[in-house]
C-alpha cells in the first residue's frame, strides 16, 4: 500500500509539473501580430486591404495590427523598439541596421524595385553626379536612397562631405525639391514618380542595379519564439504576391485609395519600376546587399573593422518560406 501510494504521488507530481508548462506555452502565444505596410511595398497594401492575415489567424484568436512605415528607417526603428514584428525595408538599409545592432532577420522578398534615383528640378542645370559638388541634397538617412546617393558619389570620386545633405523624410524631400529649397533629392517612389509626372522633375542619375531588393524583416526574438507563426505569415504574403501578379487593376486601385495619387503616377511606379516576380531570399539578394555594404565600407559609412560578409550571412534567413517558391 505504501509503495502504491508513493507511486501515485510521484505520478500526480509529474502530471502537476506538466500543467504549468502547458499553460505557460498557451499563454506564450501572442495576442496580436504587428506588421507594417508601406507605399514602397505594394504587396503589403493588397495584403492589408484583403484581410488575408486576419482570416488566417482568426482561428487562433490572434489579432493583426497594421502600422505604416514612411521609409526603411522608420520600419527599422519600429523593429528595433519592438513595436512591430515584421517590417518592410530595402536590403541595404537592413544590413546597416544589423551592423548597428538592430536584432533582425531578412526573410522574404516582396519586390525587385527601381524605387530610387537622383532627382532635380525641371529647370536645373545639374546633369551628372559631379554637378552635385557644393549643392544641397535632400535625403532620408538610413534608407536605400541614402545608400544609393553615397554609392553614386563614391563612383564619381566624391563623398557626402562634398555636398550639403539636408536630412528630411522622403515626402518632405520631394516638397523641398519642388519648392527650390534644395538642389537635388535622393528620391523614392511613389513621391519620385509624382514629382516626374506632376512637376517635371528629372531623374538625372539612374542605376537599377544599385537599388537593393525590397525585403521583409522579422525581429530575431519573435522568429526564435514563434517560427511556426513566421512561416504562416510568409505563406499568406505569398498568396498576396501571387494574386497581385494577375490582378494589376486591383493593386492599382488599392494603391490609389491609399495614396490619392493619379493613375499615371501609380503606373509609373508599379508598371515601370516594380517587379513582383520574386519572393525567396537567397543568393541574388545576398550578393546585392553585400555589394552595397562593401561600397559603404569603402565610403567610410561602415567602419573598416566590420565583417560585412559575415553580417550579411547572419542577416539573411530563408528557412521560413516553403520550398518551391521563386
Amino acid at each position: 500500500m505504501v509503495s502504491f501510494s508513493r507511486r501515485l504521488l510521484i505520478a500526480l507530481g509529474l502530471v502537476a509539473g506538466l500543467v504549468p508548462a502547458t499553460v505557460a506555452q498557451a499563454a506564450d502565444k501572442p495576442k496580436e501580430l504587428r506588421i507594417d505596410w508601406a507605399t514602397y511595398n505594394p504587396v503589403s497594401i493588397l495584403l492589408k486591404n484583403k484581410g488575408l492575415l486576419e482570416k488566417e489567424f482568426a482561428k487562433d484568436g490572434i489579432a493583426i495590427r497594421w502600422v505604416q512605415s514612411a521609409g526603411s528607417n522608420k520600419a527599422l526603428e519600429f523593429l528595433n523598439a519592438g513595436s512591430i514584428d515584421f517590417g518592410s525595408t530595402a536590403g541595404s538599409a537592413a544590413l546597416v541596421a544589423k551592423i548597428n545592432g538592430n536584432p533582425i532577420k531578412s526573410i522574404y522578398v516582396y519586390s525587385r524595385p527601381e524605387w530610387t534615383a537622383l532627382v532635380t528640378g525641371k529647370d536645373s542645370k545639374i546633369a551628372k553626379i559631379e554637378d552635385l559638388k557644393g549643392k544641397r541634397v535632400a535625403v532620408t538617412r538610413g534608407t536605400d536612397p541614402h545608400i544609393f546617393l553615397v554609392r553614386a558619389l563614391l563612383g564619381a570620386g566624391l563623398t557626402d562631405k562634398d555636398i550639403t545633405p539636408v536630412l528630411l523624410q522622403h515626402a518632405d524631400g520631394k516638397t523641398a525639391l519642388i519648392r527650390g529649397d534644395v538642389d537635388a533629392w535622393a528620391g523614392l517612389d511613389p513621391m519620385m514618380a509624382q514629382a516626374e509626372v506632376e512637376d517635371g522633375a528629372k531623374l538625372f542619375y539612374r542605376n537599377a542595379a544599385a537599388n537593393t531588393w525590397g525585403i521583409l524583416n522579422v525581429r530575431e526574438d519573435f522568429a526564435k519564439d514563434h517560427p511556426d507563426l513566421v512561416k504562416r505569415v510568409l505563406a499568406v504574403y505569398e498568396e498576396a504576391r501571387k494574386y497581385a501578379l494577375s490582378h494589376y487593376d486591383e493593386v492599382k486601385a488599392d494603391f490609389i485609395a491609399v495614396t490619392k495619387l493619379p493613375g499615371a503616377v501609380v503606373d509609373k511606379q508599379l508598371k515601370e519600376r516594380t517587379e513582383l516576380t520574386h519572393s525567396k531570399i537567397g543568393a541574388p539578394q545576398r550578393e546585392s546587399i553585400l555589394e552595397a555594404g562593401l561600397a559603404l565600407q569603402k565610403a567610410g559609412v561602415i567602419k573598416a573593422d566590420v565583417d560585412v560578409k559575415k553580417t550579411v550571412d547572419d542577416l539573411i534567413d530563408g528557412q521560413y518560406l516553403a520550398s518551391g517558391t521563386n
